[in-house]
């Protein structure tokens, strides 16, 4: 699924007013298959920056560490990236940050590097009842969260 102009317009709208939030963070959420990575794409390419695959870049890292490195490590690792990053920082396949064995909050991470940096984010999930939602309930990754003070951008809703 390709993302349309309308939807294209909502998220760069939601960047140009983020600059102002306490979390400099937009989420564009969707499932698998929305449209998120495309839309991620077209607004790097409009912002004159890239794409950085979360996946790809912590687990090249985590490489060399022991279990429990990883766990104290991920949190320095992931503000590296993001301090390394042009910015608006856009992020993709973030989840090795749900990794149960990391015990992360991928969401207090991604909030806690949207303070010094503006970050556009894919979030592999859907918003209902004012519940920002990642995974299905039957995957061990299955996480909720309220979604009050976050911007979602749901990409299948606009």
């Amino acid at each position: 699924m390709s993302i349309t102009d309308p939807q294209l317009q909502i998220i760069l709208s939601s960047l140009k007013n983020a600059k102002d939030l306490y979390h400099q963070l937009i989420l564009v959420v969707g499932p698998s298959g929305s449209g998120k990575t495309d839309a991620l794409k077209q607004i790097a390419a409009q912002e004159n920056t890239s794409v950085v695959n979360i996946n790809l870049e912590i687990s090249s890292r985590l490489l060399e560490l022991t279990k429990k490195q990883r766990k104290t490590k991920l949190q320095t690792i992931f503000n590296d990236i993001v301090d390394q990053a042009q910015s608006p920082v856009i992020l993709d396949n973030l989840e090795i940050l749900f990794d149960k064995e990391l015990e992360q909050d991928p969401l207090r991470l991604l909030q806690h590097a949207s303070r010094n940096k503006l970050i556009l984010a894919s979030w592999n999930g859907t918003i209902q009842d004012k519940k920002l939602i990642y995974a299905e309930f039957t995957h061990p990754e299955y996480r909720v969260y309220e979604a009050s003070d976050t911007v979602a951008i749901a990409i299948s809703n606009i």
